[in-house]
């Protein structure tokens, strides 16, 4: 069964409570949104390879943070479908695989292992007042007459799996399913930017089915650090530019560029170009030479929304190629070319 209560958490961060490196340990965080939670984040897994995925976004820039704003402080219950707040690693094109790396719980020294990344994140936030946090995952109580086991507070109340949650193997292969990851957010208002931290396991899938988030088996496994393995689809073909908000009236005339990345040419029958409500675009059927970019012209259902969106490329066996995401800023000048 996928996550039950999966959703975000919004507030204010009050402290937070390093563990030791043994006996699955959590980076612990209080959290204050209409009450007191505590979130809870992985720092070390529980099947091999042991250390977490990592990756902060430093600048981090996604259509969901301008609806994200709006939301009340405390618990968002979210429904895991496209086109919402829901996160998805997969299908959601929220950062760059290729810079995940594996990090170690807590080792002696500074900057050198997961909790301290987390610690530098968390700290510049509790240091400016008007920052909040939004932490993705499952929600467990509120537990009435159980106080916080860390920090005390009653009723007992957080969020968990604040991690991606689909591609899993062994005994959490029932965790699996889509539009249900999870992450840490900062918002820094008067600065006006985001920082986005998204974790993964090293035992996790990067190519699972759209409906249950399980592994697809014929494709191959992961290689070492999460990073794309021979025979993997990943970045054959790069979505390097798109006109989304193409001069005149609607319907508008939005295309879609894509190069080549790799060493001969690519047959693009059967590949697909799809949207953020999942609307699928047939690409023609033509050979892409090596190095060449091509410009597909879009028609519906495909639509690239000026409020912001995703587009993502599939390969002729549906499997994700690429996908980038853009913002309502990156369209506001008609006309122009997004470039990625």
């Amino acid at each position: 069964m996928p996550l039950a209560g999966y959703g975000v958490l919004k507030g204010r961060l009050l402290d937070r409570r390093r563990e030791g490196g043994h006996d699955s340990p959590h980076y612990q965080i209080h959290v204050e949104g209409g009450g007191s939670f505590r979130v809870a984040v992985n720092v070390l897994s529980a099947q091999p390879p042991s250390e977490l995925l990592y990756i902060a976004v430093e600048e981090f820039h996604h259509p969901i943070l301008d609806r994200l704003v709006d939301l009340p402080d405390g618990f968002t219950p979210l429904k895991s479908r496209p086109g919402g707040l829901a996160l998805d690693f997969v299908r959601g094109n929220l950062f760059d695989r290729t810079g995940l790396h594996a990090l170690p719980p807590d080792r002696p020294g500074p900057d050198n292992d997961l909790a301290d990344r987390l610690d530098h994140h968390v700290q510049r936030a509790t240091a400016d007042p008007t920052s909040h946090i939004y932490a993705f995952g499952q929600r467990w109580g509120p537990e009435p007459t159980k106080p916080d086991k860390i920090f005390g507070f009653v009723p007992g109340n957080g969020v968990h799996d604040v991690h991606m949650n689909q591609g899993n193997s062994g005994r959490f292969i029932a965790d699996d399913g889509s539009w249900q990851d999870g992450a840490l957010l900062f918002h820094f208002p008067t600065a006006g930017r985001w920082t986005a931290l998204f974790l993964a396991f090293q035992s996790q899938a990067w190519h699972t089915d759209d409906t249950t988030g399980h592994t697809l088996r014929a494709v191959p496994s992961a290689g070492p650090g999460g990073q794309p393995a021979p025979g993997e689809p990943d970045r054959r073909l790069r979505i390097v530019a798109a006109l989304v908000n193409p001069i005149g009236p609607a319907p508008e005339a939005e295309s879609v560029t894509l190069l080549n990345t790799t060493p001969g040419p690519v047959d693009l029958t059967g590949w697909t170009i799809i949207d953020s409500g999942r609307h699928r675009f047939p690409l023609p059927p033509t050979n892409l030479p090596a190095g060449d970019t091509v410009r597909i012209p879009l028609a519906p259902p495909v639509g690239l929304g000026n409020r912001g969106g995703i587009i993502t490329l599939l390969d002729q066996d549906g499997l994700k190629v690429d996908g980038v995401a853009y913002t309502a800023t990156d369209t506001s000048r008609e006309g122009h070319t997004i470039i990625f």
